[in-house]
């Protein structure tokens, strides 16, 4: 387990405690995304999107590196994945959005796991074939963000092990139990499934050197707490003759009601991708918010939009800037109240759900044409 002076504790299973992340920086030894890196990707992708752009990507590992890398003209892959636990709310799909631009301003091909062994393995409620299942119901939310076959492919961990597997094997026996133990806190009492686990989240960033038979290293956004995998994968790279995972962090997505993190145990904490629309109103309605006690005190002394998880939803879901620095500096001024400032975020929120889920049922039948163990039989 990860604590910071136990003021917050961030984990792969656990965040808890209103993140510094800064310190969690450098907790976990990565490094800061720098105006010369942005400035790099800018050059090679001609633009920078919103969330590097306005600092929700805000860490890596070697992201300066696989720029080069492409730069040189060389191979890479994208790779990211969900545990499959139940249904997508609009946090777990923002790295995705991030994925989806790159596969398509680099023409890259998407490695994504569906770690439904791990979620067996993490809850003692859950069925795997419950966990199955969510994984081809999760599969819908990232297909319907636009990706086709040829540069999607899904693994499930319990359906598409066999390409899987023999780098899983030789990640295994890289790995000692006293270093798992140390960086994920595994105790005597964890089954023994949870300690093999990470040899399969791992071996994911190996797969595209193996298939693509040359060195193919991949870039893999996902939030901070993932990072003690990729760490491991990082250490032992060389020693198996592969290329060094490239990780780019986010921070977390806040909660509706504050918190840092939104939380599955709280549905109110979160919009989900099949809430309805009375729900998504009420949701955003009932926010937490960083305004004042009255509409009085509000155009009096202005609000706080970064503690606001209205204004967070701006920040990620609205492509304008200026439009955004008006909501902030409204906020702060007092001239924006934040019931108004909540309609603005349901009209975008209800836009993108709309168009999400009617490409999402388009999708609902078609998840094993994007299978990797379905493409290289």
């Amino acid at each position: 387990m990860y604590g910071v002076e136990e003021e917050f504790v961030v984990t792969p299973w656990e965040v808890r405690g209103r993140v510094d992340y800064d310190k969690l920086l450098k907790h976990f030894g990565a490094k800061p995304l720098t105006s010369g890196e942005v400035a790099l990707l800018e050059k090679y992708a001609g633009e920078v999107h919103p969330l590097i752009r306005r600092g929700f990507f805000y860490a890596h590992r070697d992201f300066d590196f696989i720029l080069k890398w492409h730069g040189e003209g060389r191979p890479w892959a994208l790779y990211t994945g969900r545990g499959p636990s139940g249904p997508v709310h609009i946090g777990h799909m923002v790295p995705w959005i991030l994925l989806k631009w790159f596969s398509d301003k680099f023409n890259l091909e998407v490695y994504f796991q569906m770690t439904d062994d791990e979620k067996f393995y993490d809850d003692p409620e859950m069925k795997l074939e419950e966990a199955t299942n969510w994984a081809y119901e999760n599969a819908l939310d990232v297909i319907a963000l636009g990706f086709t076959p040829d540069k999607l492919h899904l693994i499930i961990d319990t359906k598409d092990i066999e390409p899987l597997y023999p780098i899983a094997v030789r990640v295994a026996k890289k790995l000692t139990w006293s270093t798992v133990k140390a960086t994920f806190g595994f105790t005597d009492s964890t089954n023994i499934g949870l300690i093999f686990y990470p040899s399969l989240q791992i071996a994911v960033a190996f797969l595209p050197t193996e298939l693509r038979r040359e060195a193919t290293p991949v870039l893999i956004p996902c939030a901070i707490d993932q990072d003690p995998y990729f760490r491991l994968a990082r250490d032992i790279a060389d020693t198996l003759g592969y290329p060094k995972p490239t990780t780019l962090y986010s921070k977390f997505i806040m909660a509706l009601t504050g918190e840092s993190k939104m939380s599955a145990s709280n549905p109110d904490s979160a919009i989900y991708t099949l809430d309805d629309e009375k729900a998504v109103k009420r949701k955003i309605m009932n926010a937490y918010t960083g305004g004042r006690p009255t509409a009085e005190e509000q155009r009096k002394y202005g609000g706080n939009p970064d503690i606001c998880p209205v204004f967070h939803y701006h920040m990620l879901f609205d492509p304008d800037d200026s439009s955004v620095e008006k909501i902030r500096q409204d906020c702060r001024s007092g001239a924006l109240l934040c019931g108004e400032c909540k309609l603005k975020l349901h009209e975008k929120i209800a836009k993108f759900l709309k168009e999400h889920r009617d490409r999402r049922e388009k999708a609902r039948g078609k998840v094993d044409q994007y299978r990797l163990s379905q493409k290289i039989r």
